[in-house]
């Protein structure tokens, strides 16, 4: 068993160095939240959740684990998180094959994710791509997707080199002399601009509609729905709370995740949380708020392109239900 997943059992145990005499109805509860990533500014509220004492209001002690290597949807389901970060993409393959997992709400409003390269290649749009070496990771998924936007451009899929570059982030790959890959603005983008190296990039929300689903969100266990409500609504009453601080402060909350993860490039995460800070709502009516249809389009594109062997009753894969209002 990993020391991840050993952490994470002590955690949801609800272990505490409480003294046993004092009242149990004052020692906080545990909680275990699994990242899916490196810590960034995708989770910057949950660390000021944690940091502002949000959670602690709320009578939680929230642990913030990095990921182990697993699947976040599948150890959320078997208990061994109260909590993960996950995507609309691997909830619904997790609810194909049974797995009951549940989002609670989007991270992020809208896709701020699309395909970039080099302004030296001159790929301005998917049509541009063919003749072009793509790098990615290998999943099924990136071929649906780049497949579907070339064809809306009347483009050849078959004239692209698809190359797996497994861990290589973007940087490594262009110096490897890949033309374009799939980046996330929000950190990847932010820091090409701040390296000074321009670049083309086609987002994908604002290609098609289909791809403007929701990456990344917030997930637990169906059996936690039932059988604590109030723990989820704790959770997120706080984690709102943490969300809505980032909003309005950004550089007050790069400074709580940047002393929280003093690694991380400072620059970077001042930049990047001043971009999310109008991202993380956008237009919504509130934080976090999911619609049927943004699931539903997403799910049928799946299915429809065997990325997923049955499709999903989207109803139950998301609920609004624990959102503040």
């Amino acid at each position: 068993m990993s020391v991840v997943i050993c952490l994470l059992a002590a955690v949801v145990s609800g272990c505490s160095t409480q003294n046993a005499s004092e009242p149990s109805q004052t020692a906080p509860q545990k909680v275990a939240v699994l990242l899916d990533w490196f810590p960034n500014t995708n989770h910057t509220g949950l660390y000021v959740a944690q940091d502002q004492g949000y959670y602690a209001a709320e009578g939680l002690d929230v642990t913030i684990v990095q990921p182990s290597g697993g699947s976040n949807p599948q150890l959320v389901a078997t208990d061994q998180a109260d909590f993960a970060v996950s995507y609309q993409e691997e909830v619904t393959t997790a609810r194909s094959q049974d797995i009951p997992v549940v989002a609670l709400a989007a991270v992020i409003q809208h896709n701020t994710s699309g395909f970039a390269s080099l302004a030296t290649k001159n790929i301005k749009s998917p049509k541009d791509f063919e003749g072009k070496s793509y790098g990615g990771w290998g999943a099924p998924s990136e071929t649906a997707v780049l497949k579907a936007l070339m064809a809306q451009y009347d483009a050849d899929f078959g004239k692209i080199e698809m190359v797996n570059i497994g861990d290589a982030d973007f940087f490594a790959s262009m110096e490897r002399g890949i033309d374009f890959s799939w980046i996330f603005q929000a950190w990847t983008g932010i820091e090409a601009q701040l390296n000074n190296m321009p670049l083309n990039y086609i987002s994908l929300r604002d290609e098609n509609q289909v791809f403007d689903y929701y990456t990344p969100v917030l997930i637990t266990s169906e059996n936690k729905v039932a059988q604590n409500p109030e723990l989820i609504r704790k959770f997120m009453q706080a984690t709102a709370k943490g969300y809505q601080y980032s909003i309005d402060n950004p550089d007050q909350a790069a400074a709580i995740l940047l002393k929280a993860v003093p690694e991380l490039n400072q620059e970077l995460v001042v930049a990047s949380q001043k971009y999310l800070a109008a991202e993380y709502q956008a237009d919504a009516p509130r934080w976090g708020e999911m619609k049927p249809e943004v699931w539903k389009d997403y799910a049928d594109f799946m299915f429809n392109n065997q990325l997923i062997d049955k499709n999903i009753d989207t109803q139950k894969a998301f609920t609004n239900q624990f959102l503040p209002e």
